[in-house]
């Protein structure tokens, strides 16, 4: 059985930081893109950041500069470090893990509250 699993959410003042990890368990085969979208209060679900199976990434510009995205691929596990957070951070975020012409999983979503 997939299981992919977000944890690293949290309360946090502006600017402090954050680490999100997203670990997968169950997927036989390679997986191509991983990434992480978060959803604010009241609005949509938005893309922030996404990593690839050789190695390159893609950061939104609401978070370019002060986030990075990785790859452990011996733990299974995905990092996206929020630094120099804002209010407007404030989210719950959704790790996904893509297999091409398979199937994408979905995480159940950590929340982050960023406080002014």
């Amino acid at each position: 059985q997939v299981q992919v699993v977000e944890s690293g959410g949290g309360w946090v003042q502006a600017g402090g930081s954050l680490r999100l990890s997203c670990t997968t368990s169950g997927i036989t085969s390679s997986v191509d893109e991983m990434g992480w979208y978060r959803q604010p209060p009241g609005k949509q679900r938005e893309l922030v950041a996404e990593i690839w199976r050789r190695g390159r990434t893609e950061l939104a510009d609401s978070v370019k500069g002060r986030s990075t995205i990785s790859m452990d691929s011996a733990k299974n596990t995905m990092y996206l470090q929020l630094n120099s957070l804002k209010p407007e951070d404030t989210a719950v975020y959704y790790c996904y893990a893509t297999i091409y012409l398979q199937n994408t999983y979905w995480g159940q979503g950590t929340e982050v509250t960023v406080s002014s």
